[in-house]
């Protein structure tokens, strides 16, 4: 018999998705504005180009500390909202299901920084398969 206590902070991840490639971040606790914003500028300074970002619904997305950093670009990132309650349109979504499926099935780690290890090792391995990125924009059905 498996007895395990949970006793491990949060790890919360945050991705966007391209065409040919998908880029990521990991954040210990949960995602909230600071961290959006963070994640928004490493975006800029890896796409040297205007972005469009199509997201979904969450809360923070809407925060006033995001929307103040989005306007003060002025135009440089574009931002549109997904329909609500449909995350198949997402192909984020498929990069999440993967690696918790596929990539950390069967993984056990024994604590927070093991398994933050472990995923962030398993996501720049996914970033590397230019199929599987395409495979996430078929799978939501959206067209290339």
């Amino acid at each position: 018999m498996l007895q395990y206590s949970f006793t491990w902070k949060q790890l919360s991840v945050i991705a966007g998705i391209s065409f040919t490639r998908f880029y990521f971040r990991l954040f210990p606790g949960a995602i909230k504005a600071p961290q959006m914003v963070e994640f928004l500028k490493a975006l800029r300074r890896q796409i040297k180009r205007k972005l469009l970002i199509v997201w979904d619904g969450l809360p923070v997305h809407k925060s006033r500390l995001v929307r103040q950093y989005v306007d003060s670009l002025n135009g440089a990132i574009q931002l549109e909202v997904m329909p609500a309650y449909a995350p198949e349109l997402n192909p984020v979504e498929y990069i999440w299901g993967h690696l918790k499926h596929r990539e950390l099935g069967n993984f056990c780690p024994s604590n927070l920084g093991q398994l933050s290890h472990y995923a962030r090792r398993r996501l720049q391995s996914m970033q590397r398969r230019s199929t599987l990125v395409t495979a996430f924009w078929r799978q939501a059905e959206l067209p290339l």
